[in-house]
């Protein structure tokens, strides 16, 4: 199972999750990927641990204020990003041109989505993965395996319905080690998750928990 720890713009030590994650990570057998703030990607990735951006433009070099450039993310040694979280949604053109971006620069990919009916759109656009979250389960602490195991299922078969290779990862309130059993019971690949790491007091002991039971 693939985790990715999502650290948004929570008021949490970068550092000390990268730490955590790599030290879990390197203990247990399991990839774990940090996602931090685009400011913090080169110190997270100086760490050792898989570092993610949060997002990416579909944009190339040139007049674009305020948009988080492919290659830079790629320089400040991130291997991954997100596209089109709920938090930062994009229309299916941008994402289409967002991993054309990516692409320039070798990232690996994860696009989000809704619903099954989404990822099978977004598969289509050829992602490395798509990560099937209802938003109205985002910090719920309810995992979408629990609140609708049907919707993991049905985008695991919407994906592999477009193309085989691409993963389906299940995102919106994973939060524990029987989350994560689950949604690999449903089919799923990887789990993306934020607040159960990222505001939890203790970041080892969180993951630890998490991945334990793998």
């Amino acid at each position: 199972m693939f985790v990715l720890v999502n650290l948004k713009a929570y008021p949490c030590d970068p550092i000390e999750i990268a730490e955590a994650a790599r030290d879990v990570s390197e203990k247990r057998g399991v990839t774990i990927a940090v996602a931090p703030q685009a400011a913090h990607l080169s110190r997270v990735a100086e760490i050792g641990v898989e570092t993610w951006g949060q997002h990416v433009s579909p944009v190339e070099h040139g007049s674009h204020t305020g948009s988080t450039l492919a290659e830079a993310v790629a320089d400040a040694g991130a291997t991954g990003t997100l596209l089109n979280h709920s938090e930062r949604r994009l229309k299916l053109a941008d994402i289409d041109t967002g991993l054309d971006a990516v692409a320039r620069v070798g990232l690996d990919t994860t696009v989000c989505a809704n619903n099954p009916d989404q990822v099978g759109a977004v598969a289509a656009l050829g992602p490395d993965a798509v990560a099937v979250e209802p938003p109205e389960l985002i910090g719920s602490g309810t995992p979408v395996s629990k609140a609708d195991p049907d919707i993991v299922t049905d985008a695991v078969a919407a994906a592999e319905a477009v193309d085989e290779d691409v993963s389906v990862f299940c995102g919106a309130g994973i939060s524990s080690g029987e989350d994560l059993v689950a949604a690999r019971e449903l089919g799923a690949e990887g789990v993306l998750l934020a607040s159960g790491v990222a505001k939890a007091d203790d970041p080892t002991a969180a993951l630890e928990s998490l991945v334990e039971p793998l």
